[in-house]
């Protein structure tokens, strides 16, 4: 008689597998990703809170707060919650970041400031020691329009660290950074493709920290004192690293529905960190630059060319869609999106906020009469790809794969599953792709490996393998904590 194989030992009728995979999967869907959605709530002007959902359609927002002027009147709405702890409708006046909105209004400040464009940005910023003459002398107007050739943030460790695991994990990539940093990092920059648009959240923040510098004045100061002061905008506030966060206040979370924290960094707050705002805020800044009454409104007149049928001035871009010329610009941080614009020739403004990082491009350019087919995204063919590679495989290999032949060996391929299904849960495009996806994958993988590899023998197992178990368990750990 034959002794049968490891493989024949250790399997086990499909039927029973598919049952336990079923079944596992079911309880899957609690912990799977949860998507946000609008709710029902709405607060404010009905008509314009049926225009704000049709226009955000089956979007992954949470909360939207709008605000629309048309010709000088001001209609605003909510649709949505603000999520968080004790979530609530949200409306006109509640707080959002408001990310790279904010670099509107630095490009205001320089318009208002009475200095020449073309002043060198050395000659307000004495004490750095530029690694690059030619970032030493670009102008003001050049930081202002992105062509002063920084990159997009500085290329240090700390800063690739910090984006990956506010990517993995929510953590807010800007803790710490004051303009202490900033100004290190513009010393330590290299310029590229000067005099070609190319943005940059280094430069704008430099640009903000010189002119307070020139002023005499903390940046929220004399952002409060030049800009906001005189509109009117009393829920506007640049805070610092330690301030406390509006009350009220939304919470911003992916498209998938993790939750990630607000960014806070104080050095970067010309570019858009730690800056909120409300829809009825940013509204007075909106109709002011459009009728141009507003403080330095002259930084959104389109001065340099950009990419298309984009053109720039001070922060603030301008660009042809259709048969529209909209004035524009979009802020987003770790968890919130926002959209401002406008088409002066219509009269028409709009202030789309919202709590979750889904694109708001589209649904401000509706709102405008725009067409926005020139700024939707396509899907993320490759993110979608990847995360089904993260979900099923290692389900997969657990069904169809060799079975371990000892026991600590089956924990440690369960381990490193769980930590691709981690993986997936948290960069997956789940708004994109149905949950229960996940809920699947982490089915197959238990159910498999308790009926395929439940029977493993146990053998005394020396430091490596202990290792082995650790690290993973390390690892989920860490991210489930943090």
């Amino acid at each position: 008689m034959t002794r049968p194989s490891r493989r024949q030992a250790t399997a086990k009728p499909i039927p029973i597998m598919a049952l336990a995979v079923v079944a596992l999967s079911a309880l899957a869907l609690i912990i799977s990703p949860r998507p946000p959605s609008l709710g029902d709530e709405s607060t404010g002007d009905r008509a314009l809170a049926a225009q704000v959902r049709q226009a955000a359609g089956g979007g992954p927002f949470r909360g939207l707060s709008v605000a629309l002027i048309e010709r000088g009147t001001v209609r605003t709405a909510g649709v949505g919650v603000t999520g968080g702890p004790g979530s609530h409708p949200v409306d006109a006046a509640t707080p959002y970041e408001i990310g790279s909105i904010t670099k509107t209004m630095t490009g205001m400040l320089l318009a208002d400031s009475k200095l020449p464009p073309d002043t060198p940005i050395r000659t307000l910023l004495p004490k750095v020691a530029f690694d690059d003459r030619a970032l030493a002398d670009a102008t003001l107007a050049e930081y202002a329009s992105h062509r002063a050739g920084l990159p997009r943030v500085p290329l240090s460790p700390r800063m690739l660290v910090m984006s990956y695991l506010s990517n993995i994990i929510g953590l807010d990539p800007y803790a710490g950074v004051g303009p202490g940093v900033v100004l290190g990092d513009l010393a330590g920059s290299r310029a590229s493709e000067q005099g070609k648009v190319s943005y940059s959240n280094i430069g704008m923040a430099s640009l903000g920290l010189a002119l307070a510098d020139h002023a005499g004045l903390p940046y929220g100061r004399l952002l409060r004192e030049r800009i906001l002061g005189p509109l009117g905008m009393t829920a506007t506030a640049a805070l610092g690293q330690d301030q406390a966060l509006p009350a009220g206040r939304a919470y911003g979370s992916k498209a998938n529905g993790m939750a990630m924290d607000p960014w806070r960094g104080d050095g970067y707050n010309p570019a858009g960190v730690g800056v909120w705002s409300t829809a009825a805020d940013l509204a007075k800044l909106v109709k002011g630059v459009m009728d141009g009454t507003a403080p330095g409104a002259d930084a959104a007149t389109p001065r340099f060319q950009g990419e298309g049928k984009e053109r720039i001035g001070y922060a603030w871009y301008t660009t042809v869609f259709g048969d529209r010329t909209v004035t524009w610009h979009n802020g987003g941080t770790g968890g919130f999106r926002g959209f401002v614009g406008f088409d002066r020739q219509a009269g028409r403004g709009v202030v789309v906020l919202g709590n979750t990082d889904g694109d708001l491009d589209p649904v401000g350019l509706r709102l405008l009469n725009a067409d926005p087919a020139d700024r939707t995204d396509s899907p993320p063919w490759l993110m979608l790809v990847i995360t089904l590679i993260l979900t099923f495989s290692p389900g997969l290999e657990a069904w169809f794969g060799t079975p371990p032949h000892e026991l600590t060996r089956a924990v440690r391929k369960v381990l490193w599953g769980a930590f691709s299904l981690l993986l997936a849960w948290v960069v997956g495009p789940w708004a994109i792709l149905p949950p229960v996806l996940w809920a699947l994958g982490a089915g197959l993988l238990l159910g498999c490996a308790a009926i395929r590899w439940s029977r493993a023998p146990y053998a005394p197992s020396g430091v490596r393998t202990w290792v082995g178990l650790a690290i993973p368990a390390v690892i989920i750990g860490a991210c489930l904590i943090l």
